[in-house]
């Protein structure tokens, strides 16, 4: 009885299997579009015949290697093996640039299916680099004279070219970036990739159509700031007539059970714009909408439209998108500083700087564990200088997870040093030709991307401003494709004929300053206005991942080879980072003793940072640490680095930004209570205590107070006694922090080494990137705390010194970690730092979610840490935690 409906159900998984993998070099990728795989590669140096011959069946490309696109030509080579270990030492330094200099050819074969007969059949490219020459099938449908630009989105109409029945061969022949052409590139971030990324860098798909095709649908929406509930909808999409005579159509739409759709008619040829208006369709306006909030104001919201075409009841095309309904502004406020709103509330901008990994490779995992990490420090921003991503699961991630972007231009155009020819006050795009190609670049892009409702702002250059020529173009642009957010006119503070005042600041630091630094300066990096990239220097990262990129023989002392792994020009080396540490920690004796001071610096340093930020609300209106990640393994300018290994600085900014802070002023000496949520709270407790360094048991004050925060709220809530007020304070003391409700459950935290020397600035010789120090705070003291043993327990043993256990659980696909320690020596188990790793032996796991670490534990003191990480990442080993420290020896 039952076989019939396993006939059913069998054919059913065989038609969908069908509609989801067409054949095996075109994968669905949307309804009627296939993206194109399987390709190979291989240097026109090697190749002795046009591409007319290339796109041909006879043609034998046994000697080409596999290659995947997206994808760079280096990147294709390296993995194929054809370059081993570049990221360790020098080694990127001995690829030679030379065979680069010349084209390449990318070739793939494919099947259409058996519905797109009599169909128009588009080839459709996301991103080049830098020009290309297509054949297919012998026939060239495209030349590098037209098909340019890194930026620029190419589609083109097969049907001339096309087989509908077989084969089809596709070639494209990529000619790299000359110089002084506006390309990609990595600044002063990192080394140049030796192919200057040349290759298709992002997805190219056949898209198969009726006569009528579906193009850049777009929903706009107006919410009701008042009580958020009533929305009003516009939904805009251009169709285009792909056949030589007039049709009548239907375009209709459909979104959380609501629909609409009209007539339409098309001359032969015609391209239309089709607007859906609440005014016009009632349905539009939508009651108590489900709003795209920040992943730590609130929940973000995602819909779901479908859009189709229809000829006499046919199918000829249909769009499928994801939308939000949330609306963004910018305001200036008191002091002249731009900030920005988000549904109508003045959102503090906390983020990081985006890099693209060096050769442009994708993984899809590892760029949604790095949104989580974004996410789980708090940050609820990054910033693209540059319009990265391969494609857009970067923005779609950003959607999901709450992450607004800010998206714009490359300071990489703006300077000779880095596109190669002369630049002025405007940078380097300076040709009526090259301001085409960029303008039509920047409507490409916000074309492909307007609809992701984490993108806040579209900025048109970094460092210095768009020509006002271009810049007039770019308004136009926006003024006809997108009203729906802000246009910022450089990141840096400079003055646009047709904006006027940018209103935000770019004057560093970008090296090593003292945590007193972000709350004291009042005249460049500080926490006042927005400072659009900035930072506190290097991140020197875990000892595990040093080993990874710098070879044995070179880990001690630091030599050239780290320099390699730092950035470029000002930023080549780790003098100044150093010289604070040997100054301010003591000289350390040898690397692992280096590592933890630095894990020290960082944390100490990003922390500070975000706090003053946070603190200063609302005479802050930003803060973009500049970087967030790394596009290989580096040394400056990470709060995680290329292999998802998290720094101390990680762990700084999460602290910074946890829901609600209590924290340090270290310019007024002050405690302050931070809310960095919509929420209100009462009855909240905050506990200060100082203890000198060689007594841990008894402070030498202590304070406490009750309190209440409104949403978005940052006070200060007491001041502190002078060090040198303080009877016997000792050099080096520690300030230890809680803030906790009425049920003494502990919101926050908080855990300061300070010096009664404190840290003494150059402000006179302040440069456009670092402030230098006169004098240094002295922490020294620390390299005198006794050893602590840590000790694995069950839970009813202790021993005399950092007791711990844990236990792991499977809960919604992640694997949980909680971790009970327990101080039961009589001093500070300092900079406590917890690394889970695959088996005893093995390397970290990553990436990893830890509420906290780099923490310590006053005598006595109790914490739970939660944390969780994938089971696939342990890669069949069994977890192990290390519990290592300043002062702490892992024992058991």
């Amino acid at each position: 009885m039952n076989k019939p409906k396993q006939n059913i159900n069998f054919f059913l998984h065989l038609l969908l299997l069908t509609l989801l993998i067409i054949n095996d070099n075109l994968l669905q990728a949307q309804p009627n579009s296939l993206k194109i795989k399987n390709w190979e590669l291989q240097s026109s140096e090697k190749i002795n015949v046009n591409g007319q011959v290339i796109s041909t069946p006879n043609y034998s490309t046994n000697d080409w290697i596999k290659a995947e696109v997206p994808s760079t030509v280096l990147g294709t080579l390296i993995k194929n093996n054809i370059y081993k270990d570049v990221f360790v030492g020098n080694n990127l330094k001995n690829i030679s640039s030379a065979q680069f200099e010349k084209s390449w050819w990318y070739r793939t074969e494919f099947t259409l299916p058996n519905s797109s007969n009599n169909k128009n059949v588009i080839l459709e490219f996301d991103g080049i680099i830098y020009r290309a020459n297509v054949w297919l099938n012998g026939k060239q449908i495209t030349t590098s004279d037209k098909m340019y630009g890194v930026y620029r989105r190419f589609h083109f109409n097969l049907n001339s070219a096309v087989k509908f029945k077989g084969k089809n061969i596709l070639a494209v022949e990529i000619i790299p970036p000359k110089k002084g052409e506006p390309s990609i590139g990595f600044v002063d971030w990192n080394p140049i990739p030796p192919d200057h990324n040349m290759g298709i860098w992002r997805d190219v798909r056949i898209k198969i159509t009726g006569d009528v095709s579906i193009n850049s649908p777009f929903v706009k929406s107006k919410l009701n700031l008042k009580n958020y509930n009533s929305a009003e909808l516009t939904v805009s999409s251009e169709i285009v007539n792909n056949s030589n005579r007039k049709i009548i159509g239907v375009i209709s739409g459909e979104f959380d059970k609501i629909k609409f759709s009209k007539n339409v008619e098309l001359e032969a040829n015609e391209k239309k714009l089709v607007t859906f208006s609440p005014q016009e369709f009632s349905q539009l306006k939508i009651t108590n909408p489900r709003i795209w909030w920040t992943h730590n104001w609130g929940k973000p919201e995602l819909y779901d439209l479908k859009l189709k075409f229809t000829i006499d009841n046919k199918l000829s095309d249909e769009a499928k998108i994801k939308f939000g309904i949330r609306e963004i502004s910018d305001y200036i406020n008191k002091d002249g500083h731009r900030g920005f709103k988000l549904n109508g509330k003045e959102i503090l901008i906390a983020g990081g700087g985006w890099t693209d990994h060096l050769f442009l490779d994708y993984d899809a995992k590892n760029l949604e564990h790095q949104i989580q990490y974004v996410k789980h420090m708090g940050l609820n921003a990054i910033r693209l200088e540059g319009i990265w991503g391969n494609n857009e699961n970067l923005y779609n991630l950003c959607d999901k997870y709450g992450i607004l972007i800010m998206v714009g231009w490359s300071c990489q155009w703006e300077w000779d040093e880095y596109i190669g020819k002369p630049h002025d006050e405007f940078g380097a795009i300076k040709t009526t030709e090259e301001m085409e190609l960029i303008s039509a670049s920047w409507e490409d892009q916000i074309k492909w991307l307007r609809n992701h409702p984490s993108i806040l702002v579209w900025i048109g250059a970094s460092d210095k401003l768009a020509r006002p020529e271009l810049e007039k173009k770019y308004l136009n642009i926006l003024k006809e494709i997108d009203t729906t957010r802000p246009y910022l006119s450089s990141t840096a503070n400079r003055t646009s004929e047709l904006c006027g005042n940018s209103a935000v600041k770019m004057n560093g630091p970008y090296e090593y300053v003292p945590p007193i630094y972000w709350s004291i300066d009042s005249t460049n990096g500080g926490a006042f206005g927005f400072n659009t990239e900035t930072g506190p220097g290097p991140q020197v990262p875990p000892l595990e991942s040093i080993k990874k990129m710098i070879p044995s023989e070179h880990l001690w002392p630091i030599d050239s080879v780290w320099n390699f792994h730092c950035g470029k020009n000002n930023f080549s080396n780790l003098n100044v980072y150093n010289s604070a540490m040997n100054n301010r920690l003591g000289k350390p004796n040898n690397l692992e003793e280096y590592v933890t001071k630095a894990q020290y610096m960082n944390y100490e340093g990003m922390r500070a940072m975000f706090e003053a930020f946070t603190a200063n609300k609302p005479k802050t209106t930003g803060i973009i640490q500049w970087m967030l990640n790394a596009a290989w393994p580096k040394l400056w300018w990470q709060l995680y680095d290329y292999y998802l290994m998290p720094n101390g600085a990680f762990y700084g900014a999460k602290k910074a930004l946890e829901p609600i802070h209590i924290q340090y002023n270290y310019k007024e000496n002050s405690v302050y209570v931070v809310n960095n949520t919509l929420n209100k709270f009462s009855s909240l407790k905050a506990k200060v205590e100082i203890f000198s360094l060689e007594n841990s048991s008894s402070p030498k004050f202590y304070n406490e107070m009750l309190l209440g925060l409104q949403p978005d709220e940052s006070k200060k809530i007491f001041d502190l006694p002078k060090a040198e007020d303080i009877k016997g304070l000792s050099t080096t003391y520690f300030l230890v922090m809680k803030l906790c409700n009425n049920s003494q459950e502990i919101f926050s935290n908080n855990f300061y080494c300070l010096s009664t020397k404190p840290d003494v600035l150059d402000n006179e010789n302040t440069n456009w990137y670092m402030t230098p120090i006169k004098e240094y705070a002295n922490l020294t003291g620390l390299n005198e705390l006794e050893k602590i043993y840590a000790y694995k327990q069950s839970e009813n043993k202790t021993e005399t010194g950092l007791n711990y256990y844990y236990t792991i659980s499977n809960k919604n696909n992640k694997e949980e970690i909680e971790v009970e320690l327990i101080n039961k020596a009589d001093k500070v188990a300092f900079q406590i730092e917890l690394k889970l790793t695959k088996g005893k032996e093995g390397e970290s796991v990553l990436p990893i979610f830890w509420d906290d670490n780099y923490f310590s534990l006053m005598p006595n003191e109790k914490r739970i840490i939660k944390g969780y990480f994938y089971k696939e990442d342990l890669n069949g080993s069994k977890p192990y935690l290390q519990v290592d420290g300043w002062n702490i020896k892992s024992k058991e």
